[in-house]
């Protein structure tokens, strides 16, 4: 038998080890059952098995990526505006995440996609040292589009 202090006690009769637990407030757990004779020890039964589910879901625990989207509604951004949404494009690249712009187009607007894909080049240049483009700004109907990864991300172009 091992106690609470793991030190070897030695062969205890079971109605004396369980009588030992129970005064410890621990639980008498059968750690080598095919020994001869077993061992037994003690242990508090219901933080191990918590410690161990703990254990268990930080093995498994990974990362997902997910595409966060943010949306430009007019080519006629403010400065500020643009900052913003700057920084919400730094923090979803920092944290491993990709980053879709979309950029609508109102009325008239479209004789301008040029004004557009000018916006969308400045992100991408000032996002340059976080990110690479997985899809180049493309005009689909009345809104461009571009997609930046992670530098470390893998591309699927």
């Amino acid at each position: 038998m091992i106690n609470e202090a793991n030190e070897q006690v030695g062969i205890v009769p079971i109605l004396e080890a369980l009588r030992l637990a129970r005064e410890a407030g621990m639980d008498l757990v059968e750690v080598s059952p095919h020994e001869k004779p077993p061992v037994c020890r003690f242990m508090d039964y219901g933080k191990w098995k918590y410690k161990q589910k703990k254990k268990e879901q930080k093995s498994h625990a990974t990362h997902v990526t997910q595409l966060k989207e943010l949306r430009i509604k007019s080519v006629k951004i403010d400065v500020h505006d643009r900052e913003t949404k700057f920084n919400q494009a730094k923090k979803f690249l920092e944290e491993g995440h990709k980053v879709q712009f979309n950029l609508m187009f109102r009325g008239r607007e479209m004789a301008h996609v040029d004004l557009g894909r000018g916006i969308m080049e400045k992100f991408k240049a000032d996002l340059g040292d976080l990110a690479k483009p997985e899809r180049e700004p493309k005009l689909e109907g009345k809104r461009m589009i571009m997609i930046l990864v992670p530098k470390g991300a893998a591309t699927t172009t």
